[in-house]
């Protein structure tokens, strides 16, 4: 039997809410994603590793928690060196040491190496970095991390620069500069000829198609981090007004569109059965969809959760998370077991009967399991999260522990702006409250002493999962940890 296929489409800053099979008050709907949910399973309680975009892509191509590597928060910029590790093995190193074809097409985000002159100096708050050689080669791009073929951009898409790069170098020369406002913000940067903004999303879903019809003879992974529904949020002008919501609604059923036209290419080229579809997103809605604007319409991106994008809480790492898989995976159904973006990588290798070495996917988990049986055991014994300042959480069972007195994030309460005597951790029974309102830290001493000693062991023994210990990389401690101290 032919190995299955894969392709991964994650979108950018999507919430739980926003797909309609997951929220019976969205405030609009999905169809083609509800088609896929039809199809296969929808998790309910799926979470991405961490709040923010660069962490999370971190977890999923390489079966670790982000924090293990240099990056102990925030994100990388369209500038930023790259961050997986030499030698790391990614998901797509394996695949294609067996036998797939790997692409990947889109929003990259974990650093590159671009070619520099002397002078060169990475800016804050992802700025325009001088000194930089777009004829250059380009050096850690996912051509050096198992992909035979990348189309797509350094960072978010509003971060320059903004020209696409194919394989290990930019496709052209900027040539003039560009900047976003308002819900379609985008920093001001160099911009290379016929870039724009408005078309990236349906160009690089073009690509992904083109791909598809390439590889078609052979098993095959595509990896498509979309840049959308992440600012500069711009829908094509054929779903402006579409949502009744607001351009963030738009950008959805945007995403939603391409998420139907790569089934429907799958269908015409035949491989529709045994092609494996994973539909989820890095994080949760970012405050720049505008959630009052959007709660005024009926529609909350973060469901019954929580916060935003960027916290701890669970509205910022609770995602939407749907495998279709015709050939396997049962139809229709829904499973409530605790899985994470990270797992893809076991997953695929027990699909694939592959022996993961010690030191790779240290805290990936195998969904398989719950793949062919949504109403199965838990597979995973905990799981951790991450908040844009750096803050961890933990999560076992109904429990989950996070290590910091607020969000961690871009919610109330901010980092700093804690009330006074705040306890330093919150508890949360997540069966009993599921928007996190009632610290229950005081109640439960021994679930907290129970939970803390476990993620201090995750974090000192570079994995999660059995196995001999591992290292992590960058600082041993950092400031939001230093309750392991």
């Amino acid at each position: 039997m032919r190995k299955p296929n894969l392709i991964y489409i994650l979108a950018d800053d999507m919430g739980y809410g926003d797909i309609s099979a997951l929220n019976e008050h969205c405030g609009f709907k999905t169809p083609n994603l509800d088609e896929m949910a039809e199809n296969g399973v929808c998790f309910t309680d799926a979470h991405a590793t961490a709040a923010v975009c660069t962490p999370s892509r971190y977890g999923i191509l390489t079966g670790r928690y982000n924090w293990r590597s240099r990056l102990k928060s925030s994100v990388m910029g369209g500038y930023s060196e790259a961050l997986i590790e030499k030698g790391r093995k990614t998901l797509a190193d394996m695949l294609k040491e067996n036998g797939y074809r790997t692409a990947m097409v889109g929003k990259w985000h974990l650093g590159m190496n671009f070619a520099k002159e002397e002078g060169f100096v990475e800016k804050p708050d992802f700025g325009v970095c001088d000194h930089v050689d777009y004829h250059g080669k380009i050096e850690g791009s996912p051509i050096s991390n198992g992909f035979e073929y990348f189309y797509g951009i350094s960072g978010s898409l509003d971060m320059p620069p903004y020209i696409y790069i194919e394989n290990d170098h930019f496709t052209a020369q900027p040539d003039h500069v560009t900047k976003g406002t308002g819900k379609g913000f985008f920093r001001e940067g160099p911009t290379a000829p016929g870039f724009v903004h408005e078309k990236v999303l349906d160009e690089l879903t073009e690509k992904v198609l083109e791909k598809m019809e390439e590889y078609r003879e052979e098993p095959f992974f595509l990896y498509f981090p979309m840049p959308a529904p992440h600012t500069p949020i711009l829908p094509a002008s054929q779903f402006c007004g579409k949502s009744g919501t607001n351009e963030y609604g738009d950008f959805v059923l945007h995403c939603d569109d391409v998420a139907g036209r790569i089934n429907r290419k799958l269908k015409e080229l035949g491989l529709y059965e045994n092609t494996i579809v994973i539909y989820t997103s890095d994080n949760g809605c970012s405050p720049m969809a505008d959630y009052p604007e959007l709660l005024s319409q009926g529609h909350n991106p973060s469901y019954v959760f929580r916060g935003t994008k960027a916290d701890i809480y669970e509205g910022g790492h609770r995602i939407p998370l749907i495998v279709q898989w015709p050939d396997r995976v049962p139809e229709g159904r829904r499973c409530s077991r605790i899985v994470c973006l990270c797992d893809i990588m076991a997953t695929m290798a027990d699909i694939l009967g592959i022996s993961l070495d010690a030191e790779t996917a240290v805290d990936s988990v195998s969904n398989l399991p719950l793949w062919l049986n949504p109403d199965g055991e838990e597979v995973r014994a905990d799981l951790i999260h991450q908040s844009i300042d750096g803050s961890l959480s933990i999560r076992k069972g109904k429990f989950k522990l996070e290590m910091c007195p607020g969000s961690g994030g871009w919610s109330e309460p901010k980092p700093g702006e804690e009330p006074e005597g705040a306890p330093s951790f919150q508890l949360y029974d997540l069966s009993e409250d599921i928007g996190e309102r009632k610290n229950v830290i005081e109640e439960y001493p021994e679930v907290v002493k129970e939970l803390r000693e476990i993620l201090k062991a995750h974090i000192f023994r570079g994995r999660s999962t059995p196995g001999p210990a591992q290292h992590n990389d960058g600082a041993a401690v950092w400031e939001t940890i230093r309750w392991v101290e």
